[in-house]
């Protein structure tokens, strides 16, 4: 073969990822995928079981005797429901959280205007703002230029874990500071530009007419994970990495009287951090274990790309520019509550006026206002090509805000908390950290971290009360939970935004994220009271 064939093979292979990685869908059919025959046969299986149990699940639980009120019971039956239709898929997943919605309506628990006010929430903005970002730094090719960076440095280019390693730390650092959220979209183009190359080298060495489907790939699964949860374990490090921090946080201070400092914070969260992190590269890589180990050559290919990339393009020097004002604006309510502190009237002013669904947002538009030829009236992405993004996604962390919402309005996840508490007979400190703990992140899997730590630790902390309990510690230990629930795509942004990849399987995300929720529950009731008591609160 010629080297110009050589060289249009290599480009068509580059192309044909690349563009299936564009299309970031994340519902395909059994006919969209290239699966093996078994694979197919649990598939059809999982989505014809989905058909049935989800109406079965949400029937039986509307007549089941319980103490609950009707509008509770109504919404619990509907959510099993949701909750099977996500985990089955036998529908595409953004319309299993619609169809729950719909049924809210209808069977009368709420009126329609206030079920889906939530739907304005500005997360749904974030992602869309993100998408589109993500979208022009794929297509432009800026995601491979930085992807490329990340190889090029020494020694992580040589094994596909230290490239997951090397991405979840990068992860974990910036989302320590910045938002979980914020970060996973800025570093979503990266990943993906990861994933890109890893899967041509992974094409390159499949043999002639065997199957190859790079949105099925163990190693891209890895690569998604490490960001998203990456993320949540970064983000408990301060107290202004992740909302539900602060939320517990105040509530804490509110109910025991004594302040958390940034630096006591940290020091209780850093060992608890560092476990998890180190535990969640070893089992992403275990449980996904990716196609190819050692990248060899991959110092040499990457050295080869980066030298036929040449300069910057009109387009990329564009969505650079985007890019980094989003970023630098997103970054600036962390850096002035480092400063100021997060409880000065410049941090309040600041978070308030640069939300981080509107800065995404304007982000996003810059991509349309700045020309790459200005005689022409051309601009960095069009309109046609934004649209391209998972729309699917936003429709359904849309609708698990609203469930998230309902949980808290109709007082479901009080009572069912409250029942519990009661029925278990918890007295010990050591038995309401548990408790806590399981609650937390049992409450994190159906709705937002931030609205799971604004359900459960006020639940937590009247309970410890009433038991003679000291509430700091299970009230702080529920608050490092609620950043967990890493099973579904709903359960936070980030997985959201990650699963709008299309590089996830549902399947894949609950198996990996059930392990996490487990080994973390763990950690953090063994840690965060050893770590309490270190610190000097108790």
């Amino acid at each position: 073969m010629s080297t110009s064939e050589e060289r249009t093979r290599e480009r068509e292979r580059t192309e044909s990822v690349t563009s299936a990685l564009l299309t970031g869908g994340t519902y395909r059919g059994l006919a969209e995928q290239k699966l093996s025959p078994a694979e197919e046969r649990f598939e059809r299986a999982r989505r014809t079981v989905g058909f049935v149990l989800a109406p079965l699940v949400t029937i039986v639980f509307l007549f089941v005797p319980t103490t609950l009120d009707s509008g509770q019971q109504t919404l619990a039956a509907v959510l099993l429901g949701v909750v099977v239709l996500w985990v089955c898929e036998p529908v595409p997943i953004p319309i299993g959280g619609l169809i729950g919605v719909a049924a809210i309506v209808v069977l009368g628990v709420l009126p329609a205007d206030d079920v889906l006010e939530p739907f304005g929430s500005s997360t749904v903005f974030v992602f869309i703002g993100a998408f589109i970002l993500a979208q022009a730094m794929l297509r432009h090719g800026l995601a491979r230029r930085f992807a490329f960076f990340i190889l090029a440095i020494p020694g992580v280019g040589r094994s596909t874990w230290r490239v997951i390693a090397a991405l979840g730390f990068v992860t974990c650092v910036l989302s320590a500071f910045i938002s979980n959220t914020a970060t996973v979209a800025m570093l979503l183009p990266t990943a993906v530009g990861l994933l890109t190359v890893i899967a041509e080298l992974i094409r390159g060495r499949t043999p002639e007419g065997e199957r190859f489907d790079p949105l099925r790939l163990r190693v891209g699964i890895a690569l998604m994970l490490v960001l998203a949860y990456g993320a949540s374990v970064g983000g408990l490090l301060t107290p202004i990495g992740s909302p539900p921090n602060l939320i517990g946080r105040g509530l804490i201070e509110e109910a025991t009287g004594e302040r958390i400092s940034f630096l006591q914070w940290t020091t209780m969260a850093l060992p608890a951090c560092v476990a998890m992190f180190v535990i969640l590269v070893v089992l992403l890589i275990l449980l996904n274990r990716p196609e190819i180990r050692k990248l060899t050559g991959v110092e040499e290919y990457v050295a080869g790309e980066r030298a036929k990339l040449g300069r910057f393009s009109p387009a990329e020097r564009n969505t650079l520019i985007a890019f980094t004002i989003t970023v630098v604006l997103w970054v600036t309510p962390g850096i002035v509550a480092l400063v100021a502190g997060n409880d000065s009237r410049a941090y309040e002013l600041i978070s308030d006026r640069l939300d981080e669904g509107i800065v995404a947002v304007l982000g996003a538009a810059l991509l349309f206002v700045l020309p790459t030829n200005w005689a022409q009236r051309r601009f960095t992405l069009t309109w046609s090509e934004a649209a391209r993004i998972d729309w699917g996604t936003v429709l359904l962390f849309g609708s698990g805000i609203i469930f998230g919402s309902l949980l808290s309005s109709t007082g479901l996840a009080e009572r069912v908390g409250n029942g519990l508490a009661g029925a278990l007979g918890i007295g010990s400190g050591l038995a309401l950290t548990i408790f806590a703990v399981l609650l937390a992140i049992l409450v994190s899997e159906t709705t937002s971290n931030t609205a799971s730590a604004a359900v459960v630790v006020p639940i937590v902390i009247p309970i410890a009360l009433a038991a003679g309990v000291d509430p700091f510690t299970p009230a702080l230990a529920a608050t490092f939970a609620a950043s967990f629930g890493f099973m579904l795509p709903v359960s936070t942004p980030q997985n959201a935004i990650v699963y709008g990849s299309g590089a996830v399987p549902i399947t894949k995300m609950i198996r990996s994220g059930a392990a996490f929720d487990v080994i973390g529950a763990i950690l953090i009731m063994l840690l965060i009271p050893l770590m309490v008591a270190a610190v000097g609160f108790s």
